[in-house]
């Protein structure tokens, strides 16, 4: 026996208004194309579903059966349908981040809480980018949106610009390099330099000013929590090197000094990286201007 979702929603139908004239009105069809289809089903069955002369037309057992499948596998037909319908036009989806960058966690999650109440309805999750290789995973569509600091070119993946941001130096306020206009990559030699857990070549200041110049301090002590990293600097223990926007309000205190790396300065852009199909679906273009919002609003401390 072949059963379809129409001769689910058949007897549903005709169960539910009692006859099939408006059963057929219900469905939209006639009424001699709807008993046909009734006869059509019972001749597979090979049973009748329906006690005929009864008036409202009622099932029989196997009817009942068949009654009881429909009531299961209907509802859960339309929430699906309902879904597709959701996915189609943007208002429902999956938000799976992978964080290439250690300190965004303070950062995004302003960002996710403003998302969840516009975007109830995507399921959000956030996995550090730190124990796996990130973009290959958004290539495999196992995230969705990557956030980094370093493009690189790939096809079907676009990086999208959320903000500029320079790493900056911090030390406490009565350490020997706190009386220095700006930091070279000599003055850390000879320096603790604490960072958080994360491979030399994805920190700025190794990338950026470390690597470069073929330097590297004495020792490297990491802490998971920014918190943590400025108690030990504040502490003498070491020296950091964080996102401007990370310690703005160390710029207040005056236990930390903070000065630019290199009299002009780095300069260093955060990216979303995402999949060309997903870039312009209304909860991604959504997260993006959240973003942006929220780093705005930490700039401007």
């Amino acid at each position: 026996m072949h059963i379809e979702f129409r001769h689910l929603r058949t007897i549903k139908a005709i169960h539910d208004e009692g006859g099939l004239a408006r059963a057929a009105d219900r469905m939209h069809i006639t009424q001699s194309a709807l008993s046909h289809q009734v006869k059509g089903l019972e001749a597979q069955a090979g049973v009748e579903l329906f006690v005929r002369r009864s008036k409202p037309l009622k099932l029989s057992a196997a009817g009942l059966r068949l009654l009881r499948l429909a009531e299961q596998v209907l509802p859960q037909v339309e929430a699906t349908l309902d879904e597709f319908a959701s996915l189609r036009d943007g208002s429902t989806g999956r938000m799976h981040i992978a964080i290439e960058c250690h300190a965004c966690f303070e950062w995004l999650f302003p960002v996710l809480e403003a998302f969840r109440c516009a975007w109830s309805d995507v399921d959000v999750d956030i996995r550090p980018g730190l124990a796996f290789d990130a973009l290959p995973a958004l290539i495999k569509e196992e995230v969705d949106l990557v956030i980094s600091s370093d493009p690189e070119d790939l096809t079907g993946i676009e990086f999208v610009e959320l903000f500029d941001y320079a790493p900056v130096f911090v030390a406490a306020s009565n350490h020997p390099l706190a009386q220095k206009a700006y930091i070279e990559a000599q003055d850390f030699e000879g320096q603790t330099l604490i960072t958080y857990p994360v491979e030399h070549s994805r920190l700025d200041v190794f990338s950026q000013l470390l690597i470069p110049a073929n330097v590297a301090p004495v020792a490297v002590r990491q802490a998971e929590l920014t918190a943590v990293i400025l108690l030990l600097v504040a502490s003498n223990r070491g020296v950091s090197v964080l996102p401007d926007w990370v310690v703005r309000e160390v710029k207040y205190s005056s236990d930390y000094v903070t000065r630019p790396l290199t009299k002009k300065g780095l300069k260093r852009r955060l990216y979303a990286a995402v999949r060309s199909e997903d870039r312009d679906k209304p909860y991604m273009e959504k997260l993006i201007s959240l973003a942006r919002i929220e780093a705005r609003k930490l700039q401007a401390v």
